[in-house]
């Protein structure tokens, strides 16, 4: 079943230019020079029910205007959606009620307040019956361990404890839909770990679809098995996260340990050399050549040890970030 179904989604902004000056402000009263910005171009995707799914793209990309599309806090220029059965952009209380979004650098809670009047508050809003109030925070405050702070002002909670706020907050009328964008940013390891674990949890618990943007890698490869990459407003890719390696150029890592000194001028014919020392060494080599290069560094070099790797998921999404085309 779906949660989202996306077609040919477009969103244009308009907007003006003027040069600084008296003058130009007058001229600016008659005549504006128009232009277009196409933050968002023509995507689709569908994401089903229960799918944790990771949105990644550079700054600038369009994802978060595509998120508020999603959200219903923008109205598309073009093309179609549905979002659990929904026209987010008419923006029904019934729709508003099914999802909620969390935002690592804005905060939906009182900074002067307890979190736990927030999180009231919310009870209220979302009109969620007593028992089932006190169940689900009840269960929220136990996963993520935070009962000895619920009532603590939050503006004196420490980072990570506020965005485990945030999450209760979010969750307390059980949406079926999660927005999550950068919700680990500025997190210390542990608690990074604390909140995948949790997120991770709850997904498979609640069947709970979430969307998730982060810079984080390591959130990512934790938790999402399925990545939609945008760059310029365009959809790059859509696919597994582990076959996201298919999509680069096509070459793989090999680190060699030498048993004795090996001249790094002698290593450039074989693939681009990332490192050398003289005694270890890394390249970068075409996947259709890893054999018989692999073969040829073995006869021709004093080689103790060989490993090959598929290049970090980092650098491969940097590289689709950088084509710049269309699935």
């Amino acid at each position: 079943m779906e949660a989202i179904r996306v077609e040919g989604l477009t969103k244009d902004f308009t907007y003006y230019t003027k040069e600084v000056g008296v003058l130009n402000s007058l001229k600016n009263l008659v005549y504006r020079k128009t232009l277009t910005k196409h933050a968002v171009r023509d995507i689709s995707f569908s994401i089903g029910q229960g799918e944790m799914v990771a949105f990644l793209g550079p700054n600038g990309a369009g994802k978060t205007t595509t998120l508020k599309m999603l959200s219903g806090i923008l109205h598309p220029t073009g093309g179609h959606l549905s979002v659990l059965g929904y026209k987010p952009y008419e923006r029904k209380k019934e729709f508003k009620k099914r999802f909620a979004i969390v935002m690592g650098q804005k905060s939906q809670l009182w900074a002067d307040l307890p979190a736990a009047e927030s999180i009231l508050l919310n009870r209220y809003i979302y009109q969620v019956e007593e028992q089932a109030y006190r169940r689900t925070l009840d269960e929220l405050v136990e996963l993520l361990d935070v009962s000895h702070v619920l009532n603590v002002q939050v503006r004196r909670l420490s980072l990570g404890e506020r965005m485990k706020m945030e999450l209760i907050a979010a969750l307390i009328h059980k949406p079926e839909l999660l927005f999550l964008d950068e919700p680990t940013i500025g997190l210390d390891v542990v608690t990074q770990k604390r909140v995948r674990e949790f997120l991770a949890y709850y997904n498979e618990h609640h069947r709970t679809t979430i969307i998730l943007t982060s810079h984080y890698m390591k959130d990512i490869q934790d938790l999402c098995q399925r990545a939609l990459i945008i760059n310029d407003g365009r959809l790059v890719y859509d696919g597994s996260l582990n076959q996201v390696n298919g999509a680069s150029a096509g070459s793989k890592i090999v680190k060699l340990k030498f048993a004795d000194y090996v001249d790094p001028d002698g290593l450039g014919a074989f693939g681009t050399v990332r490192q050398s020392d003289g005694y270890q060494a890394t390249l970068e080599i075409a996947k259709g050549q890893i054999n018989a290069i692999s073969r040829e560094l073995l006869e021709l070099f004093p080689v103790e040890d060989i490993t090959i790797e598929e290049k970090p998921i980092e650098e491969v999404i940097v590289s689709l970030y950088d084509r710049k085309i269309p699935v």
